[in-house]
Order: C-alpha cells, then sequence, then structure tokens
C-alpha cells in the first residue's frame, strides 16, 4: 500500500481538515421539464413523419423522439452533480469524459433564479452564477425552489446557511405599479418587440413550408398579386391596425418580461424579481454594487420617466441583471436610486458656452458633410435629405448641450449627458480607479476637456463631456486629491513688495 510522507495513507484527510462538500444532483423532475421544452420538435418530427409516409410513420417518428429525448435527459441528470464548499462551487459532468467547472465562491457577483411556466408548476427553478469574465458561470438546472433559495444565500452571505433555517427578512426598495406598464410604447424597445417576435415566427415557417414544399415561386407570385389588388380603403385599415397594435402589442410584451416587478433587500443583497410566464429573481451582492445609472429618451423625459440599472463589479450581462427599475415616474426612479446608493448629488453644474457650438458642430456635421459630397457628385435628393437633416440636428446638439452637467458631495459623484439616449450615473467615490483628461485640437483651442473616470463597475467608465478644461481637473482632484494634487502645476506667488 502507498503511503504519503507523513504516515497517512492517500485520501485520508488531515486532522481537523473540513471535511469535503457533498456531491449533490439535480431534482429528478428535471429530464420531465426537458422532454416537455421539446414537445414543439417532437410534434414538428411527427408532422414530417406524417407527410412523408402517412400515420403509422408519424407515430414512429414521434415515438423514437421521445425515447431519444427521454434517455438524453435522463443521462444528464445522472452524470452531473453539482457541491457547495468553503471556497468554491463544483460543478462536475461525467458522461464521456469528465468536466469540471469550478467557480471561487469570493468572485460571485450575482446569482439568477427563473422558472418557466413549466418549471414553476413544478416546484422548480433554474439557477444561474455569475462570476465575472475571471471566475466564469455557471448553471444549475434544474433544483427544487427551496434549493434555489438557499443556494442563493449561501453564494452571496459567503458564509453557510441552514437550508431549514427562515427566510431572511425583505425590505422592500421598489415595486412596479400596474398604470406604469402604459408607459411601454414610450420605449422603442419593447414597442418593435411583438414585431419582432411575429417576424421570427414567419420566418421559421416560411423556412418549414419551404422544406416540405409548401412553398413555391407561383403561390408567392399569386400572394403578392392578390397583396398589391387589394383597395386602398384595405390598405389604410391595415396601416392603422398595425399603428394601433405597435402600442398595445409593446405594453403586453412589457407585462410579460416585468410582472410584478420587485426590489427586495435581503441577507446582504438587492434581489429583482419580475415575470408573468417566466419568473425571473436576480440577486446582486450589496457590498458589489457601486453606483446606479438612470436613463430615459425624449420620450420618456417628455412623460417625466426614466429607468434605474445598478453599476456592479464584475457582473456579466448588465444591461439586464442589473435592472432596478424598468420604467417608472422620474420622481419615484430618484428615490430608489437613493435608496440603493445615497442621494443623488445636485444641483447639477453647467457645461460653459463653448460646449453648446461644439454639440451643435458635431451633431450637424455628418450629415452636412453626406450632402455635401452628394451635391458635388449631382445626386440632388440625397443632398437634399442631408440639409433637412442637418437643420434637424441643430435642436438636437442644442438638447444635447443642455443634457450635459456634473456633481459631487462627500460621497459620491454624478454625470449626465445625452439627448437621444440620456444617461446620468451616480457613483461611490471609492469605486474610481483612475482619471483621465483629454484635450482634441479644438477642445484646446476653446478650453475644454474630457474628463473620464475609470470605475471598477458598470461598464467601466464615464465620461464628462465638454467640461471647462479648469473644472474638469478640479473635480478629479476633490474627488481624489491624493491621486491628482502631486501632478498640478504649483501656482506661484506674487512677489513681496519690500525695500
Amino acid at each position: 500500500m502507498t503511503v504519503r510522507a507523513d504516515g497517512r495513507p492517500p485520501g485520508e484527510r488531515e486532522p481537523g481538515a473540513a471535511p469535503p462538500p457533498a456531491r449533490q444532483r439535480l431534482h429528478p423532475l428535471t429530464f420531465v421539464v426537458g422532454a416537455t421544452r421539446e414537445l414543439l420538435a417532437l410534434l414538428g418530427a411527427g408532422a414530417a413523419g406524417l407527410l412523408v409516409g402517412g400515420l403509422s410513420t408519424a407515430f414512429y417518428f414521434t415515438l423514437v423522439g421521445l425515447a431519444f429525448g427521454l434517455v438524453f435527459h435522463v443521462t444528464t441528470w445522472a452524470t452531473f452533480t453539482y457541491s457547495v464548499g468553503e471556497e468554491r462551487v463544483e460543478l462536475r459532468r461525467a458522461l464521456i469524459g469528465r468536466t469540471v467547472t469550478s467557480i471561487p465562491r469570493d468572485r460571485v457577483r450575482g446569482v439568477d433564479v427563473s422558472a418557466t411556466l413549466g418549471h414553476r408548476l413544478l416546484g422548480l427553478a433554474v439557477v444561474r452564477i455569475d462570476a465575472g469574465a475571471d471566475g466564469g458561470e455557471g448553471e444549475l438546472n434544474a433544483v427544487s425552489r427551496r434549493e434555489a433559495d438557499r443556494l442563493r444565500r449561501v453564494l452571496l452571505a459567503r458564509a453557510p446557511v441552514d437550508a431549514a433555517a427562515a427566510p431572511p427578512a425583505r425590505a422592500v426598495l421598489a415595486r412596479m405599479r400596474r398604470r406604469w406598464f402604459l408607459y411601454a410604447p414610450l420605449s422603442g424597445a419593447y414597442l418593435f418587440t411583438p414585431f419582432a417576435l411575429a417576424g421570427s415566427v414567419l420566418g421559421f415557417l416560411y423556412n418549414l413550408g419551404d422544406d416540405l414544399g409548401l412553398v413555391t415561386r407561383d403561390r408567392v407570385a399569386r400572394l403578392g398579386h392578390d397583396v398589391a389588388g387589394l383597395p386602398s380603403a384595405a390598405v389604410v385599415a391595415a396601416a392603422v391596425a398595425l399603428l394601433l397594435a405597435m402600442p398595445i402589442g409593446s405594453v403586453i410584451v412589457f407585462t410579460l418580461f416585468n410582472w410584478d416587478f420587485t426590489v427586495t433587500e435581503r441577507d446582504g443583497s438587492l434581489v429583482a424579481e419580475r415575470g408573468l410566464v417566466t419568473r425571473r429573481s436576480v440577486a446582486l451582492e450589496r457590498r458589489r454594487v457601486r453606483g446606479v445609472e438612470l436613463t430615459d429618451n425624449p420620450f420618456e423625459r417628455a412623460a417625466r420617466v426614466a429607468r434605474v440599472g445598478a453599476l456592479v463589479t464584475g457582473l456579466g450581462d448588465a444591461a439586464h441583471r442589473g435592472r432596478l427599475l424598468p420604467a417608472a415616474p422620474r420622481a419615484y426612479a430618484a428615490a430608489v436610486a437613493a435608496a440603493v446608493v445615497g442621494p443623488v448629488p445636485g444641483p447639477l453644474v453647467p457645461h460653459p458656452p463653448a460646449a453648446r457650438v461644439r454639440r451643435i458642430v458635431r451633431a450637424a456635421a455628418p450629415p452636412l458633410a453626406v450632402g455635401a459630397v452628394a451635391a458635388a457628385v449631382g445626386q440632388g435628393r440625397v443632398a437634399v435629405l442631408c440639409a433637412v437633416l442637418t437643420v434637424l440636428a441643430v435642436p438636437l446638439g442644442l438638447d444635447r448641450y443642455r443634457q450635459l452637467g456634473h456633481a459631487a458631495d462627500a460621497h459620491r459623484f454624478t454625470l449626465r449627458s445625452g439627448s437621444l439616449l440620456r444617461r446620468q450615473v451616480v457613483v461611490d467615490r471609492g469605486a474610481v480607479v483612475g482619471w483621465r483628461v483629454r484635450q482634441s485640437l479644438l477642445q484646446r483651442r476653446v478650453g475644454l476637456a474630457t474628463l473620464d473616470a475609470a470605475v471598477g463597475a458598470g461598464e467601466g467608465g464615464y465620461a464628462g463631456l465638454d467640461m471647462a478644461a479648469p473644472d474638469a481637473v478640479a473635480f478629479a482632484a476633490g474627488i481624489t486629491p491624493a491621486w491628482v494634487e502631486p501632478f498640478l502645476e504649483p501656482v506661484p506667488r506674487a512677489a513681496g513688495r519690500g525695500g
């Protein structure tokens, strides 16, 4: 028998060492959810068999597909285990070869718990562990709802949590009201989502029909002829119906995604829950939240509506996982931001008048240049269109200037910019990891500068556009004086008068 240097046989733990974490399997009903997801594929196989060889062939196609899917999911469940230790989370898969995914617990940024309708009916949930770019990501599909809640508390609390312990108290920070769902048409993302989904479905049906020989050139030509032969009243009615369907569809999609949107603080984490058919719960470790971002577009701004997102260190897919409020009155959004990071500094300091000219020039220069080239090559229509766009770019540039601003207090600072998408970030001072002051040739001539704040959260950096150059330096020096002041030139003192 082989003996180690310390005299103990291999595999024996050192005295006092913690036992290895127990390996656990996914819930036994996991393969049922997987088989249900593939039901449409089985129906497609049955339909193909029906077209090829009749009812008996369709039956065998479906039976073979069901048997294969069942064996696959049972095998996947039997060969997958996970364990949660004091330092790491390990996911092991051993089918033909063994794959081990090891995630350091100290790198876990967030835990995403979601449940489709099938999962919810069976009391299951999918757990996704986000450990940033360095730590990787892991998925448990699926575990019981109670186990999902336990994993979330364990991984974000940095300490073992008893599965039988009572859930911690919840403090509600934000909750969507149903009348706010009517804000959905103000956002282009929800306004066009129903038509994107409809286009995907029509594309799938077209490809399926083409593969089955149901789509031919003659049938497409006949359909186009029938559509072109419609009376004008029918075309106008269809256009009106489409315009009415866009806002209604956006409200429906918004409701499905954000039903009962609630943000709570519990056990040192921010937990955002939302969804009607698929219920999703995203937990963000509180100590990694370094700021918030308030965004809006011109339509939302006119309605005094804003969205709120969290700036979290190393969080992947921050646009979705960091969402704290999809759409709400701006006063309520500011209150949520204050509850997460503290009061928003203000009032904002406006930028100098020279920035107004720069914003107008940057907005109008592209269409003006294209229009000049189009006029030179004889493209009159393009030149006229570019001229119209140049005129429209002037109020856009003015609005971009009006939205510029910055402010700071003893604990955090804020920067705001943008027009078509206005963004205002509120960041803890301690989140800053560096500064960069940029000046183009034109900025130097008019005394402007752009201050980039490097932040270890969110997108990694945020810019204060077209600030007065002395203000940019003073702003950075006021937040991190020990970093900036050694690089400042001393101001010479006036020579004393003496005899």
